[in-house]
């Protein structure tokens, strides 16, 4: 039996894994989603105080007070910057790090770091127009119905009903506050594997995913899907899981 601990991007929640966690519990695995403070149904707890560091205690707070040990910890989107952090902190508890269309940041780079100027400028500019100087409220200008539909797929109308009214505005802090890397040499033992969702349009994903197929001390996969699979192909994101934890 293994046991994975799903890490959902800014503005879903844990719930956004459940397709994903049934097969993996029905296979006799030990699955977990949280919600971060400040998403889901913690959407009430939202404040500008919250930033990444938040959500890795969060994440640190679910394998200490679970005992939690020989975990595959996996993240998407803004998830792997996360989950890279928390590796950082408790190594010892984690066996595989599976970074699922996600970012990849080094010492010292927020996910902001990892997008292009362009489209950093326009995620101020929602923040300061809609956000109260402190939430971005969504992935890009287009409305969410627009995102949902026609950049992330999510054609299937039962899916699309049961993701849209579950969306919640992202505190800031989450993309903003970099990744502060101290105990490398531990975290380095960590297997790590990176899953690129090709259909997605070129990204900075590719950057992250050129990094895995280069290096030895990575497995390198990719689906044929696009970057929320979990809601759109959860079948595929689960049975990558049981191979990879197999």
């Amino acid at each position: 039996m293994a046991t994975l601990v799903l890490i959902h991007p800014a503005w879903f929640g844990g719930w956004c894994w459940r397709d994903v966690v049934r097969p993996l519990r029905a296979a006799g695995h030990e699955a977990w989603a949280p919600t971060l403070t400040g998403f889901g149904e913690r959407a009430h707890l939202a404040s500008p105080a919250i930033t990444l560091g938040t959500h890795v205690e969060d994440v640190i707070s679910l394998l200490e007070f679970e005992d939690l040990h020989e975990v595959t910890l996996v993240g998407n989107s803004s998830g792997g910057t996360v989950i890279t952090a928390v590796a950082d902190r408790c190594p010892e508890r984690i066996a595989r790090l599976v970074y699922l269309d996600a970012f990849l940041p080094s010492d010292g780079q927020s996910t902001l770091d990892l997008l292009p100027p362009d489209r950093v400028a326009a995620l101020d500019r929602l923040v300061q127009s809609e956000g109260d100087g402190w939430r971005l409220p969504r992935f890009g200008p287009p409305p969410w119905e627009m995102i949902l539909r026609e950049i992330w797929h999510v054609t299937d109308d039962d899916k699309f009903r049961w993701v849209l009214p579950r969306l919640r505005p992202a505190p800031y802090g989450h993309f903003t506050e970099p990744v502060r890397l101290t105990n490398a040499r531990a975290a380095a033992s960590i297997k790590r594997v990176y899953i690129r969702c090709v259909n997605s349009a070129p990204s900075p994903f590719d950057r992250a995913a050129a990094v895995a197929q280069a290096s030895p001390d990575w497995e390198y996969r990719s689906m044929q899907t696009y970057h929320i699979p979990f809601v759109t192909n959860p079948e595929d994101v689960a049975q990558a899981m049981l191979e990879i934890v197999a």
